[in-house]
Parts: C-alpha cells; sequence; structure tokens
C-alpha cells in the first residue's frame, strides 16, 4: 500500500472508532509508531480536526465526519460473503438487522458497485454440512447483545444438557462466541455466584430485567484465555498427508482444531486439547499417514499404545 492509500485509510480507521490507539494503526499496517505519527501529522497539515493524548490514543473532534464513502469491488463482495454468513449462521432477528443494514450499505454504493453485487450474488453460497446442527429459532442473540451493551441483568430459563434439569437465572451477560455448530453466551450466573458457558439453543425464555450491572467483569478474550489456562490445554502439532487430509473433515474440530499450514506433500495441523490420551487415540485412526510433530511426550504415548496392540495381536 502506498502512502496517500494508507493515510486515507487510517482517517477512514480514526472515524471508525472513538479513541484509536498509535499501536493499532502501527499493528494493522505493519509500520513503526515514527511512521504513525508521520502520517497523523499530515492528516492534520491538511486541516482534518485531530485530538491526540499521550497514553491514550487519537480521536476526530466531535461532528467532524468524512464525505461519502466509496467502496472497492473486492470489499463490496466482502460485504455480500459476509451476508451469506450472518443468513446461515445466525438467528433469524440478526439475520434481519444485517440485511437492513445491508440495504444502506448499497444504498451508498456506486452504480457499478450495486451490479456487481447483483451479479455475485448467485455465485456465493454457504452450505452446513449434515454434522452441523441447525441454528435455534428463539432470537435471543439480540437481546443478549443489548444485555451487553446496556449492562442489563438478564432473566433465564435454562435448560441443563447433562442434567435436563431446567432452571431459572439471574445473569451478567459477558459476551458471545460460536463453537462447534453453536452459539454460547459467557456470563456471571447469580445463582451459581460463578461464571458459565450457556448454550443459547438451550435457553427456554430470555427477557431483560430493569436491574443494570456495574459491568466489572473480564472481557471475553481474556475470560477464553484464563479458561484455556486453568484447563491447562495442551498444544499439539500434527502432520498428516495430503492424501488423508481431507478424511479429517469435521473430526478435527472436536479435537481442538486451531489452525493449519499447508507444505508440498503434508499438512501441519495445531490443536489445544484437555484430553491428549483422547486426542492421541483419534490420531492413531490415521497414524499410518501421519506423524506427531509435537510434543515429544504426546509421540512416545503414540509408540506405547501401538507396542501394547502389536503384542496383543
Amino acid at each position: 500500500m502506498n502512502r496517500i492509500d494508507r493515510i486515507s485509510a487510517i482517517l477512514i480507521q480514526l472515524q471508525s472508532r472513538r479513541v484509536v490507539k498509535a499501536s493499532d494503526i502501527a499493528d494493522r499496517f505493519g509500520i513503526s509508531l515514527r511512521t504513525v505519527y508521520r502520517d497523523v501529522r499530515s492528516l492534520e497539515e491538511a486541516g482534518i480536526p485531530i485530538i491526540g493524548e499521550a497514553g491514550v490514543g487519537y480521536s476526530l473532534v466531535e461532528g467532524y465526519r468524512l464525505p461519502p464513502i466509496m467502496f472497492t469491488r473486492e470489499e463490496a463482495t466482502a460485504f455480500l460473503t459476509a451476508e451469506k454468513f450472518v443468513e446461515k449462521m445466525t438467528d433469524a432477528s440478526t439475520a434481519a438487522q444485517h440485511k437492513s443494514a445491508m440495504y444502506k450499505v448499497r444504498a451508498i454504493l456506486k452504480t457499478a458497485e450495486k451490479d456487481l453485487l447483483e451479479s455475485m450474488d448467485n455465485s456465493i453460497a454457504v452450505l452446513k454440512s449434515h454434522s452441523q446442527r441447525r441454528i435455534n429459532n428463539n432470537d435471543h442473540l439480540q437481546p443478549i447483545l443489548n444485555g451487553i451493551a446496556n449492562k442489563k441483568v438478564l432473566c433465564i430459563d435454562y435448560m441443563a444438557g447433562y442434567s435436563q434439569e431446567k432452571t431459572n437465572r439471574e445473569i451478567e451477560p459477558v459476551g458471545i462466541f460460536y463453537l462447534d455448530s453453536y452459539w454460547h453466551m459467557i456470563a456471571y450466573c447469580r445463582m451459581r455466584q460463578d461464571y458459565r458457558d450457556f448454550r443459547t439453543d438451550r435457553i427456554r425464555s430470555l427477557t431483560e430485567t430493569e436491574h443494570t450491572f456495574d459491568g466489572k467483569h473480564p472481557t471475553l478474550k481474556a475470560y477464553i484465555a484464563q479458561t484455556a489456562f486453568d484447563h491447562k490445554l495442551e498444544t499439539i502439532i500434527m502432520r498428516v498427508d495430503n492424501s488423508m487430509a481431507r478424511y479429517l473433515n469435521d473430526q478435527k474440530y472436536y479435537n481442538g482444531f486451531v489452525s493449519e499450514v499447508h507444505l508440498p506433500d503434508q499438512l501441519e495441523m495445531t490443536f489445544l486439547t484437555m484430553s491428549v490420551e483422547g486426542f492421541v487415540r483419534w490420531f492413531m485412526m490415521y497414524g499410518d499417514q501421519a506423524e506427531i510433530v509435537s510434543p515429544a511426550f504426546v509421540r512416545d504415548r503414540v509408540k506405547t499404545i501401538a507396542s501394547a496392540i502389536a503384542s496383543r495381536n
């Protein structure tokens, strides 16, 4: 990206949030803080009213707005792709809100961009495999998000999966995330006096109370990181022959799949798992065409089980 395009992008970034840290700008564009300071100074010299506070960040003077933004072709098709995902992977209420927002986005597109979206609409699809569950239609995501934004206490009727016990709880919502075909809500449960993971498809009813909470909760990102630490998740790296990789499919997600790197003849995959023993026994189904890269004790456990199998057969 040339400097002119970068400075324009920085201006858009400054309008996207109330305060933007210099380090966030540097990370986004892969530039030094000195370069960030120089680019911001160029914007100031061009007459852009920027407020900078040491240790806090940059913000635009209240009331300043950019002229209408023109999207690139790639950005326009990215909007369309996101719309397909939202339609399939969220509840009906969230999908409707996103569709309404997309009408507003389309309204400011140039004619050529509108024509592009029309022509591409039938060329992008999001399909769910048979192993993926149907998204629950209770439309809880928007009320939960409203509760998070307004720090409102929510009252839920919840059906626990392990006991099939229905309970009524008052909760303080922290955040939501999507995992293994389900939406989850992390919230502080006043009944249990601790944080809990609630699957939204198990919420039978949800109402917003008049009570608010003080907001002294960890962020969702911090909670997930702490949970991983508490559970002592083990990082395992394995490599599988390309000819075998396609057979892993959804199984890899149930075993803690995180990321993958394509090598010339193999696929290197990283997992985070709470059960090394369970992972090892799953791995052995593909062991003749796969290998454990690290850690060493996982390789040793594979060899031990393989030896035991050989001695019994």
